[in-house]
């Protein structure tokens, strides 16, 4: 089978129907493109309704304002449109997914380093969301019939979310479908019924006081985008699947609006609820909301779906990617075993009241590992190879990119230090250390002059 250097596809044809069964994912070069514009919009809104996004809301209250926190959830949003679209054009252009793009940069070897990197906070991710979805069905079920038991909903929740990460990126783009309609129109009401509630408290404990514009409002920007730097690594991991017609212009105008309004809600209600009660606990925040019964219940549902909905799109797909290369196994094996791990994780633990600045320094440490691999591989594709692939070399275990290659590795060290030096803002300060290394180190180092052939 020969490929296109321009688009990746079999032949040179650009195929974006649905041809793809349920459950078909492979690393190979993706030939079907399933996600149109609005299906990729749902996608992502539907994916990015994080309940991190609310324990980051619910941590700068008594630091920044109602309007500082506005604005700094809308400089990190933009930053992660942009990124976004930036880091996706690889598995646009030529339909790769993260771990196949990572090869031209770090080997075939190698590349499994920033796999890892992405793959432990994708499954801490999901063990914790998940445990905070199974509280919310464990409550709608202790309103409606009196019946709790935390560990079988648990339970019972993992495996319903494995069940449909199965189903690939078909059942992905349904689930999110059907599911984004009623997440934003449950995020609208919540907000409102939250302004309606607490009024005279977030005007008097949110709205008027001065906050700061200093280095705890760029520190918050850090931490709204460090929700989702997971996902500028691998977005070609779902970028392979929009249309070719789909330009970079609309793919920001996409990731734009899409995690905007879900960021925006979900951070704000955290920041009011727990600034005029001061519970952090997102099942007691959301009902606290809610005097109706039949409206709790709903509201409730609501937080359990979009728990399936981001975990399925952002903490299933790049770990069972990773497994799949690592242990040549099929997707429908590697989604399971990503949904056990989560078991692992234990999210009991993590949704403790005193867990909550420790997932602030969860997400700023794993941003200082992120933040310089997407550097490295900006500067590999675009500056280095001028945004042109070789699939073969790609694809070739034994090819010039075999093995490790140690200008990547070195330059990822390089921009951790940094980052690690300047922890509030860990994800920005990372990105100019680790692109400048990688592009010095690929022209002085003797080992990485086959990477550039």
């Amino acid at each position: 089978m020969t490929m296109n250097a321009e688009t990746g596809m079999a032949g040179g044809q650009i195929a974006d129907h649905d041809e793809k069964g349920l459950g078909e994912e492979s690393l190979a070069p993706q030939q079907t493109r399933i996600m149109d514009p609005w299906s990729y919009l749902f996608a992502w809104l539907g994916g990015c309704v994080s309940i991190g996004t609310f324990t980051v809301g619910s941590g700068l209250v008594g630091t920044l304002n109602l309007l500082q926190v506005v604005v700094a959830i809308g400089i990190g949003c933009t930053v992660i449109g942009a990124a976004l679209m930036i880091n996706g054009q690889a598995g646009h252009k030529y339909g790769i997914p993260f771990m196949v793009q990572a090869r031209s940069a770090f080997g075939f070897s190698g590349s499994r380093l920033p796999a890892l990197v992405r793959s432990v906070p994708a499954i801490v991710w999901f063990g914790f969301q998940s445990w905070i979805g199974a509280g919310a069905l464990n409550l709608v079920s202790e309103t409606l019939f009196g019946f709790s038991n935390m560990v079988v909903f648990f339970v019972g929740f993992q495996f319903l979310q494995i069940g449909l990460s199965v189903l690939g990126f078909h059942g992905i783009k349904w689930l999110e479908n059907i599911g984004s309609v009623f997440i934003i129109g449950s995020l609208v009401y919540m907000f409102f019924s939250v302004l309606n509630k607490y009024g005279d408290e977030i005007s008097t404990n949110l709205v008027n006081v001065d906050g700061t514009w200093g280095a705890p409002f760029w520190g918050a920007t850090m931490l709204f985008l460090g929700i989702y730097s997971t996902m500028m690594l691998n977005v070609s991991d779902y970028s392979r699947e929009l249309r070719h017609n789909v330009g970079p212009v609309r793919q920001v105008a996409i990731y734009a609006n899409s995690i905007l309004p879900a960021t925006l809600f979900m951070g704000l209600i955290g920041l009011m609820v727990s600034g005029a009660t001061g519970e952090v606990d997102p099942i007691k925040v959301f009902s606290s909301a809610v005097d109706n019964k039949l409206l709790l219940v709903v509201t409730l549902l609501f937080i359990a779906f979009a728990q399936v909905t981001t975990n399925i799109l952002n903490n299933v797909v790049p770990p069972a990617y990773a497994l799949m290369d690592i242990f040549k196994i099929k997707f429908k094996v590697s989604a399971i075993l990503v949904g056990l791990l989560a078991f692992a994780t234990f999210p009991w633990e993590l949704v403790k009241d005193e867990s909550a600045a420790g997932l602030s320094l969860f997400i700023q440490t794993y941003s200082a590992f992120l933040g310089p691999i997407f550097a490295i591989l900006v500067v590999d594709y675009y500056v280095l190879r001028k945004q042109t692939l070789d699939l073969d070399k790609l694809y070739d275990e034994n090819g010039p990119y075999k093995g490790v290659n140690w200008a990547a590795v070195f330059a990822m060290a390089v921009g951790v230090v940094a980052a690690l030096l300047f922890s509030g803002i860990s994800w920005y300060a990372s990105l100019l250390p680790a692109g400048a290394a990688y592009y010095i180190l690929m022209h002085v180092m003797p080992s990485a002059r086959r990477f550039m052939e």
